[in-house]
């Protein structure tokens, strides 16, 4: 992207340096400054005002999505966006938005307000290249809906705070709310099963139990209950009695029924309906519904074809880079058979507790802390917590992070996924740190809310940038001595070829007709072991092009920087890379490549 620069105060000193001598010369010319400034001005203004009807609309469509990304405005409510009607009238509202965009003078913008500009329209042209495929109708699966998503918050510890009276009538309000969005979900899947749109059947055998879990035959017996359970001291009698009363009527009248059509409705009807094909596109329009995913999941114009290549070059690397670690942990098979010797290796689960896993975690955290500053300049203000997963999400969750609320209420969260302590491997876990924790993602989401960017900006992004910068930094653990122990090297390595794999199942599956059988059996064979390949497997089933993401963006960064040390030379500086990287947020990694070409060339 090339450059646009404005004529303001610094063209005018120009002008007025250059010109012959006179008070009318320059008069005219602190004219002309005066009505760039007031053109930039009036363009920024325009932009701001525009960009802060575009995120309102987006948190109101998606309220949890607001709440999950810190944004706590619309905690009492969880939207409707799976209706239809509400979703034609949202893609309404962005190209009204995309059209207001256009009218706006690029070239009238400030630097800042150039690259608001191009994120605003990048992400506009994505939202909308989606609207005519009907996600609508698939609102469900094992990875992501909204009872599951409700129930998560129920604990108090995820995303959504309850700690006072109003978040408690918050939550509650949402959960008045959740049976009208069972029934259209319902609804949708019904429609869907008649237009041949449907989830594959394998991941949705697995989703069930999670469904049937939620049903209860007592609202005390409810997960959604929980708030109660544990009521806060410090809230009164009164307000102790009216929030016990008003839970349990919601649970018994409205949420329990609904919550049990909803699983009836699945094992009963959905299920026996469902595809059996694995791929996206066998749904109708569905190669052109996937290759659009692709480009918003990666924010690139690359082909299946071209990433599936990347993914299969990265696995041979990688296997090459076994071939070099496995003599210093004692394996001298083939390479390929590393991964394998390592998950039959009672030493590299030497766990007993789930305390004791969290603990390693801890550890972890304290070293970093001393070793993060000679890497960044730039990091987060906010805190970084450590916890365990909900019970309920254990089974099909994977470690993750969540955002610190924006105004300070909640800290950056680390969640550990820990099912059965005594499986839990500990190779991976500095590389795995790294990436959701510090200065994965917590540096860059962290980061976003205190950069002074629009709303957006601040609660938005995209999955190449997101993924890709955690990515990287789990390769900054080798410039940090943390990948000294061959185990722990072993384990980036091994998460490397996770991301790698990806690339090559994903687009396996979904563009050159491989079945999810295949894409277990890839799995089993390259990763060398098979806990995850058919959790995994049908993630990427339902989520098709989410994956694709972490593997393309942190290639882009590594080039990214190889190719500043390179031009710079002994002038480059790590620590300035990384904040010309992190320093405005979250980029389309076009828009990131040309803010580090513009950084490279102002620094030679």
């Amino acid at each position: 992207m090339k450059q646009i620069f404005t004529l303001g105060a610094i063209g005018a000193a120009i002008l007025i340096a250059c010109a012959p001598a006179g008070a009318a010369t320059a008069k005219a010319a602190a004219t002309h400054s005066a009505g760039a400034k007031a053109g930039q001005t009036q363009a920024g203004k325009q932009l701001d005002l525009l960009a802060s009807q575009y995120y309102d609309a987006v948190a109101r469509f998606e309220p949890v999505g607001a709440t999950e990304n810190g944004d706590g405005r619309f905690d009492d409510q969880i939207g409707m966006s799976i209706s239809p009607a509400m979703r034609a009238r949202q893609y309404g509202l962005y190209r009204g938005f995309q059209n207001k965009l256009r009218t706006i003078s690029r070239d009238a913008l400030s630097g800042k307000g150039q690259v608001n500009y191009d994120i605003l329209a990048y992400e506009l042209g994505s939202i909308l290249s989606l609207e005519k495929f009907p996600q609508h109708l698939l609102p469900i699966d094992q990875m992501d809906s909204m009872p599951v998503t409700l129930a998560n918050y129920a604990g108090g510890q995820a995303a959504q705070s309850l700690t006072t009276v109003k978040g408690y009538r918050a939550y509650l309000n949402r959960l008045n709310q959740l049976p009208a969005w069972i029934d259209q979900a319902i609804a949708n899947m019904r429609e869907g099963v008649k237009q041949g749109i449907t989830q594959p059947k394998a991941p949705m055998l697995s989703a069930l139990p999670q469904f049937k879990k939620l049903a209860s035959a007592t609202p005390e017996a409810s997960i959604f209950y929980t708030p109660i359970t544990n009521l806060p001291a410090g809230f009164s009698a009164a307000d102790k009695k009216a929030l016990t009363a008003a839970y349990r009527l919601t649970i018994d009248k409205k949420l329990a029924p609904a919550l049990a059509r909803l699983a009836t409705f699945l094992e009963n009807e959905y299920i026996p309906a469902a595809r059996t094909s694995t791929g996206w596109s066998a749904l109708p329009g569905g190669m052109e519904w996937y290759m659009a995913r692709v480009a918003s999941q990666t924010t690139t114009t690359m082909t299946p074809e071209e990433i599936h290549a990347i993914g299969l070059q990265e696995v041979a690397r990688i296997q090459r880079e076994f071939g070099v670690v496995g003599p210093k942990m004692g394996y001298t098979g083939p390479a390929n058979g590393l991964p394998t010797w390592v998950a039959a290796q009672e030493k590299y689960r030497p766990f007993t507790t789930e305390q004791q896993v969290i603990d390693v975690y801890r550890e972890l955290d304290a070293k970093l802390r001393t070793k993060l500053p000679a890497l960044f300049t730039l990091t987060p203000k906010a805190p970084l917590d450590l916890r365990l997963e909900p019970e309920l999400s254990r089974a099909t969750a994977s470690d993750h992070y969540t955002a610190p609320a924006a105004d300070g209420s909640r800290p950056g969260v680390f969640w550990s996924v820990v099912n059965d302590p005594k499986q839990y491997g500990s190779t991976g876990m500095v590389t795995l740190f790294l990436h959701e924790g510090q200065p994965g993602h917590h540096f860059h989401i962290a980061l976003l809310q205190e950069l002074n960017l629009p709303n957006f900006r601040k609660f938005g992004g995209n999955n190449a940038f997101t993924e890709g910068w955690a990515l990287y930094a789990e390769t900054l653990g080798k410039e940090m001595g943390l990948f000294d122990k061959p185990e722990d090297y072993f384990g980036h390595l091994s998460d490397e070829m996770l991301r790698a794999v990806r690339l090559v199942v994903d687009t396996g599956m979904h563009a050159k007709g491989w079945t999810r059988e295949q894409s277990i059996q890839y799995m089993k064979d390259t990763l060398g072991y098979s806990d995850v390949a058919k959790s995994e497997t049908e993630r990427y089933m339902v989520w098709p092009g989410q994956a694709l993401g972490y593997k393309i963006g942190s290639l882009k960064i590594a080039q990214l920087r190889a190719r500043a040390s390179s031009a710079l030379g002994p002038k480059f500086s790590l620590p300035a890379f990384h904040q010309v990287v992190l320093g405005d947020g979250t980029l389309p990694l076009s828009l990131l490549e040309a803010k580090v070409d513009r950084w490279i060339a102002a620094n030679k």
